[in-house]
């Protein structure tokens, strides 16, 4: 089989994949859609173990109704479940999640109950896998610069459609930055993580624990964001936080370097933008 028959049934392959995943979702039979959502409140925080995994989440227990016969219930996550409960305060709203029929298999989540992956993800991943097969065969049979219109010029429209977007929320982010509150924190544990990179060598990510309360009198358990000099030795240290005051779990230890960090982010997105439609462009001239 030549390279255009291997590109071929890549296409068919993929497209069948589409197509399966596509009728799966319109027939309501994808994970997300039997998924059963139901809004939860924590009543009790625990403290993560010191050297523990940060995959297990903060430990919780936390009170729902489910929808069918509105009994309530009170779930715990007991460490071993991979959690992704990252901040957590008595009387914070969450999500549980649970297959339709199997309320014991439930999942705890940060954000809204009604908030999930419904849409055909995978599907649509497939189908570009199956457009950028027929843009191989184009730049194959037709030059290179069909390659530089057929890739740069879908990721134009696409930086293009969500610049604006972009630039509303780094506005958003300076005002949340500004209207952010003072406390005092302590981190309480430093969680730690073995990772294998592609060479087979082994390294640690370390993940500080940070407790606050806020001048409201909420004691929050959160983990730190990435960048805290020394994380492996960070247990017990004093710490300066800013939290927004509406919701807590939106803090950050340096505002300082979001400042800079924000400072930066629409620039670069302007130059990518630019740099991927001009690709577009001499594409196009040069057909």
């Amino acid at each position: 089989m030549g390279l255009h028959g291997y590109l071929a049934l890549w296409c068919a392959v993929w497209g069948t994949v589409a197509l399966l995943g596509y009728g799966r979702s319109l027939a309501g039979m994808t994970r997300a859609q039997r998924t059963v959502r139901v809004g939860g409140r924590i009543e009790r925080v625990g403290e993560p173990r010191h050297g523990g995994s940060r995959k297990a989440g903060i430990p919780v227990d936390v009170s729902y109704r489910a929808p069918s016969g509105g009994q309530e219930a009170v779930v715990t996550n007991d460490g071993d479940r991979d959690e992704t409960i990252t901040a957590a305060w008595t009387g914070r709203e969450i999500a549980v999640h649970y297959p339709r029929g199997r309320p014991h298999a439930f999942r705890l989540t940060d954000g809204d109950s009604q908030e999930g992956d419904r849409g055909p993800g995978w599907p649509n991943f497939a189908l570009f896998l199956v457009y950028a097969g027929v843009v191989v065969v184009a730049a194959i049979d037709r030059g290179w610069p069909w390659a530089l219109v057929g890739f740069c010029g879908p990721w134009a429209v696409f930086g293009a459609y969500h610049l604006p977007g972009n630039v509303r929320d780094t506005r958003r982010r300076r005002e949340t930055l500004a209207s952010m509150v003072t406390v005092k924190g302590r981190v309480i544990a430093v969680l730690k993580d073995a990772s294998t990179d592609g060479e087979g060598s082994t390294f640690t990510i370390s993940t500080p624990v940070v407790a606050f309360t806020t001048r409201e009198g909420t004691a929050v358990t959160a983990y730190c964001p990435p960048g805290m000099p020394d994380p492996d030795g960070a247990r017990g240290r004093e710490v300066t936080v800013h939290y927004t005051p509406d919701d807590p779990a939106a803090f950050t230890l340096d505002r300082v370097a979001e400042h800079r960090s924000l400072r930066t982010d629409i620039p670069v997105n302007v130059v990518a933008l630019l740099v991927i439609a001009s690709a577009a462009v001499a594409g196009a001239v040069m057909l």
